[in-house]
């Protein structure tokens, strides 16, 4: 699976921005899909999970409420709807695919297949 990762730029606080992650090679429907982000400095952080076992999502606490993670399946594309966003959510942003258990889902070591990031910038 290869995976192409879009939709990043520079926002201003409080305004929303939609990544895509789309698949080549392979549908999206036999695996998992997240999102992680990675600041400078900082280390890699799980944003959001569409999980392939149970079609049931999940997020990581510092974007609960605003962030929304979703499939399109016509188009093997996996979006991420960002809302409210702000200065800390700066950072490059990589979509992945794998097949972790349920209990790992944020685990970044059960994807075996990422794309190669894009930037996203929210100034204050």
């Amino acid at each position: 699976v290869q995976l192409q990762a879009s939709g990043g730029g520079l926002v201003q606080a409080g305004g929303s921005l939609r990544l895509s992650c789309t698949a080549s090679g392979r549908t999206f429907s036999s695996y998992s899909v997240a999102w992680f982000r990675q600041a400078p400095g900082k280390e890699r952080e799980f944003v959001a999970a569409s999980a392939m076992q149970n079609s049931r999502t999940y997020y990581g606490d510092s974007v609960k409420g605003r962030f929304t993670i979703s499939r399109d399946r016509a188009k093997n594309t996996v979006n991420l709807q960002m809302n409210s966003l702000k200065p800390e959510d700066t950072a490059v942003y990589y979509c992945a695919a794998g097949r972790p258990i349920i209990s790992e889902i944020a685990n970044s070591l059960g994807y075996g297949y990422w794309g190669q990031g894009t930037q996203v910038t929210v100034s204050s």
